[in-house]
């Protein structure tokens, strides 16, 4: 799944080394319908009441009410506005490890494998922007969504591409940073890494090197989408995308009607009356729960009948915009022919004595020993057990 993240508040300030923490101002504003709106503002040391403060470079502690750029002498002042520029570039190219951008101490090496907001930035948790700033590398699927998203954190990070075209070949560049004892976090566009999204195969080949990977879990359409569906099932199964046409997807849709369980699938705008119509054709009379844009401005969720899913969606055209998660409801289990006893023991009794064959008939029956056994008897005079 992916989802479109807007710049973020960039008031969150910055540190060169051996600097406290800057003061800032950006603001975001409040929520509407599971959609964060953020108003950004640029990054300074501009307190509430107007004036600089901080800690400026040099070791010059500039008092509430001065000036950064006028405090100390001429040296000074020439060496802070030299340190001020290099520290802004350096956090531009996100190049520098962790210590030297100011960010947390770097963690232990190993692949850490990051959930991210699948729309809603509020959404991502206290582990998941920790563990993304004190990572030595950000391994995203969409180097762009990946920058926004700490740009709203202010978190400044090496970030390399790891998506479906390249994911074999990254997967080296990952192994050669963890060879070096770093520390790289995994991301995907929006939600959870290798849930039909890239990761998968990176996590396949560190952990087949012996690296450690750890996850760091958090949104997931799909859990949403169960979470707010209703269904009640005993059992789900996750198809992903299924296939775009012909006999794969033909086959892949007798397999999930063959079982009882509930399906979760993801599904794009493009193709989601064709899937809801050929889901009825392969499934019959159940239930879908339809969720729209989860947790986005428009977010929907409509529990319809899958006979009439595809017109429902066509009825209006907002309702085929965005990105789908589909649950649908299981099918009973039809219950299983009663088991003949005597025809159990008479299968048994033709290969086996009779103490076997009755303990096997009780297993395989249910019933009572006590009347397998008379029935064996019965069955086989003169041979008490056999």
């Amino acid at each position: 799944m992916s989802a479109t993240c807007g710049a973020g508040p960039a008031g969150m300030g910055w540190r060169a080394a051996g600097e406290g923490a800057s003061g800032g101002a950006g603001g975001a504003a409040g929520s509407r319908r599971g959609v964060t709106t953020v108003v950004g503002a640029s990054p300074g040391w501009v307190t509430a009441g107007g004036v600089v403060a901080g800690v400026a470079a040099g070791g010059v502690v500039v008092a509430g009410g001065g000036s950064a750029e006028n405090a100390g002498g001429a040296a000074t002042r020439a060496a802070r506005r030299i340190a001020v520029k290099r520290a802004k570039v350096e956090g531009k190219s996100g190049s520098g490890s962790p210590a030297a951008e100011g960010r947390p101490p770097a963690l232990p090496g190993g692949l850490y494998v990051v959930a991210t907001p699948i729309g809603n930035l509020g959404d991502v948790t206290a582990r998941a922007r920790e563990t993304l700033a004190a990572c030595d590398v950000v391994a995203a699927e969409d180097t762009r969504v990946a920058k926004a998203l700490l740009a709203h954190l202010g978190i400044r990070a090496r970030v390399v591409a790891v998506h479906a075209h390249n994911e074999r070949a990254a997967a080296e560049g990952v192994l050669a940073l963890l060879r070096e004892g770093r520390s790289v976090a995994l991301t995907t566009d929006a939600g959870t890494p290798a849930v039909s999204d890239p990761g998968a195969l990176v996590v396949d080949r560190v952990r087949a090197e012996g690296h450690p990977v750890f996850p760091v879990p958090g949104p997931s359409a799909l859990t949403a989408a169960l979470s707010a569906s209703g269904i009640v099932a005993d059992g789900v199964v996750f198809a992903g995308f299924l296939p775009a046409r012909g006999a794969e997807r033909k086959r892949r849709l007798a397999e999930l009607a063959a079982g009882p369980w509930a399906i979760a699938l993801f599904e794009s705008p493009h193709r989601i009356e064709a899937t809801l119509a050929d889901l009825h054709a392969a499934l019959g009379e159940r239930d879908v729960v339809v969720c729209r844009e989860l947790t986005k401005r428009f977010e929907t969720i409509a529990r319809v009948p899958l006979a009439g899913a595809a017109a429902w969606v066509r009825a209006d055209p907002d309702r085929s915009r965005g990105e789908f998660v589909l649950v649908v409801e299981g099918r009973p289990v039809e219950a299983a022919a009663a088991v003949n006893p005597r025809r159990v023991l008479e299968a048994l009794l033709a290969e086996l004595p009779v103490k076997q064959a009755v303990a096997l008939a009780v297993r395989i029956t249910g019933a009572a020993r006590n009347e397998l056994y008379a029935m064996a008897l019965a069955m086989k005079p003169g041979r008490e057990k056999g």
